[in-house]
């Protein structure tokens, strides 16, 4: 039996990506799968990102590359600051134990959203090939964590991909309740304060829904991507009067 599915591109390293619109459409088995093969190296991974396509692949399978559509983007405008997560960031904002981090345990960090149990899921995407990528992305200075502790300790964090002014969520973890929610509430408070306007999630799941995020057309996610891209990148370094972005200094009623 004939298969239905497009061809799909192969790469070696340093072939130039098919275009966006050429990804594998609804109705095929792998709605948004773009190319396989190529390289996981600092080049390549800018190259991807900057065109809005972002690897994805388990373990025994060769690097394949994705550009969905439509894609799940939360508009950091939109970050959706629920009564609970509010009441929780105004404690640990108080608390003289707890602080955000950026940059400063990038390896645990993604070692620990590796290892993060999650509904639904039997394996990781963050297989040690993505692992030794992503930290070398880190060293090149375009990938970035986000870190939650509590009394010296690692409770919770993300890392992201950053190029310019556009920033591409990729993984949290949490090892205490809504330690992981904290550090997105800081990346978005950050994004803020330096006019970043939107955080690429990838893939809609009902947890990124319930925080704000929302789907757009692939189209409208490149050509904003563009945009973003011409701005320069503001130093990762977190300020707390980040805080003041999503909640007013003035006291309110806890």
């Amino acid at each position: 039996m004939q298969s239905s599915e497009p061809a799909l591109p192969w790469l070696t390293p340093g072939d130039s990506f098919p275009p966006t619109d050429q990804a594998w459409g609804h109705g095929t088995s792998a709605p948004g799968l773009l190319a396989a093969g190529a390289a996981l190296d600092v080049d390549t991974l800018r190259r991807a990102y900057s065109a809005g396509i972002f690897p994805w692949f388990g373990r025994n399978e060769p690097i394949l590359w994705w550009s969905t559509d439509p894609r799940m983007v939360l508009r950091t405008g939109a970050f959706q600051l629920h009564p609970s997560l509010r009441k929780t960031l105004r404690k640990f904002r108080l608390d003289p134990h707890c602080e955000i981090r950026f940059d400063s345990a990038f390896s645990q960090v993604i070692q620990s959203c590796s290892i993060q149990a999650r509904k639904g899921q039997s394996g990781t995407w963050i297989v040690p090939e993505m692992v030794r990528a992503y930290e070398a992305l880190h060293e090149a200075g375009f990938a970035h964590s986000v870190e939650t502790w509590v009394a010296g300790e690692l409770v919770g964090g993300l890392y992201a991909v950053s190029i310019g002014r556009a920033v591409f969520g990729e993984s949290m973890f949490a090892s205490r309740t809504d330690a992981s929610k904290i550090a997105l509430a800081a990346l978005v408070g950050f994004c803020r304060a330096h006019a970043i306007e939107m955080i690429d999630c990838q893939q809609n799941t009902r947890h990124l829904a319930s925080l704000g995020a929302a789907e757009m057309p692939r189209r409208e996610f490149v050509a904003q991507l563009a945009l973003s891209q011409l701005k320069s990148s503001p130093e990762w370094k977190f300020q707390p009067n980040y805080w003041d972005e999503l909640m007013p200094t003035s006291h309110q009623p806890a």
